[in-house]
């Protein structure tokens, strides 16, 4: 049997949970993951394109777990009532391919999605970073805030959106957070002067300049997270010459992230040797870093094993048949026969009337 979240099953894990505490927890889940980097059978994610949008298949395994997510990013579906971004994912066991856990993961990604962009930051911002641009407000913003809150002590977000609903949106859902200075700029250049931190999380499928060379000061550390597939950047290019880049994993970040808009021989340094020790993150106070984050397959199995371990727990989810069970594993045909078909209607009945 497979056990089986949906979104509703997710929220209630989350407030059963506390977000905060999910958040600290899974970014603990992706750091002792990607201490296993070499354990991993990894490779670039699988996208078909469209005029409008992308979808992407993203997998990965050790020798123990294979996980994969299926997931969107269609900036114009606000305009018809749909989220942007869509996704669900599933774990299964290496050893069998028994699928161990069918799970919502647009809710899921947003969490895993904050909680690295903080863990990043734990190793690459300066350890006295209290303030942080936070650019772009849509469904994203808010777990980003709340992340890095807890996972750096973030005291102040300056917040601004090309769509002044979006930040009052998110000025609404977080003004009850005791310890959060929410201050709304009117500009990027507004937000961006004096911060510690700079994350842009903006949709548009685009080749977009959020930030320009002017708007950058020494020692700030660049979360850079909307521009996550070809075509869609957030960086002017001077800004990611001269920063100390930092990526997931370095063939698929060459073809979606930042650094797309930069010569193949490029340097840049992949996360998992920051946290093994071995390369530095950030190497001197004065030095801009920036996280080029595009959402790399791994931390999706993190997430998976995040939430299975904790649905578990919790009681949370229930269990379904994904595949069959069969009294003769040679004989699928079996549940084709009257008698078998017949009888699942009523034994589900008489589960119902127990």
């Amino acid at each position: 049997m497979t056990r089986f979240i949906d979104v509703q099953d997710l929220a209630r894990l989350a407030n059963r949970k506390g977000l905060a505490t999910c958040m600290v927890e899974m970014a603990e889940y992706i750091r002792q993951d990607y201490l296993r980097w070499h354990a991993f059978e990894k490779c670039p994610r699988m996208a078909n394109h469209s005029k409008d949008g992308v979808i992407e298949l993203m997998p990965v395994s050790d020798a123990s777990l294979y996980a994969f997510k299926y997931v969107n990013g269609h900036p114009k579906n606000t305009r018809h009532g749909l989220p942007t971004v869509m996704a669900f994912g599933a774990l299964s066991d290496v050893d069998s391919g028994l699928p161990l856990l069918l799970s919502e993961m647009t809710l899921a990604t947003a969490i895993r999605t904050a909680a690295t962009s903080a863990l990043a930051a734990r190793y690459l911002a300066r350890d006295d970073s209290r303030s942080m641009a936070l650019i772009g407000n849509g469904s994203q913003s808010e777990f980003q805030a709340i992340a890095f809150k807890m996972l750096l002590g973030i005291d102040e977000i300056r917040l601004y959106d090309i769509d002044p609903a979006a930040t009052a949106k998110l000025v609404a859902n977080l003004s009850g957070r005791p310890g959060l200075k929410l201050i709304v700029a009117h500009s990027v250049a507004d937000a961006v002067r004096g911060a510690d931190i700079v994350t842009t999380v903006t949709a548009d499928k685009a080749y977009a300049t959020i930030l320009t060379p002017d708007m950058i000061e020494p020692g700030m550390h660049l979360n850079a997270v909307g521009g996550d597939c070809p075509g869609k950047t957030e960086l002017h290019r001077d800004i990611v010459e001269r920063a100390r880049v930092i990526v997931e994993y370095e063939p698929q970040s060459r073809i979606e992230g930042e650094i797309q808009q930069m010569p193949g021989d490029s340097p840049v340094t992949e996360f998992w040797q920051v946290v093994a020790g071995v390369a530095k993150g950030r190497e001197s106070v004065e030095q801009v870093t920036l996280f080029d984050s595009v959402g790399f397959a791994l931390e999706d199995y993190s997430a998976l094993r995040y939430v299975l371990d904790t649905a578990r727990a919790l009681g949370i989810g229930r269990e379904i048949e994904l595949v069959p069970t069969l009294e003769d594993p040679k004989d699928l045909y079996a549940l084709l026969q009257p008698r078998v078909v017949e009888m699942r209607p009523a034994q589900q009945a008489d589960s119902a009337c127990a």
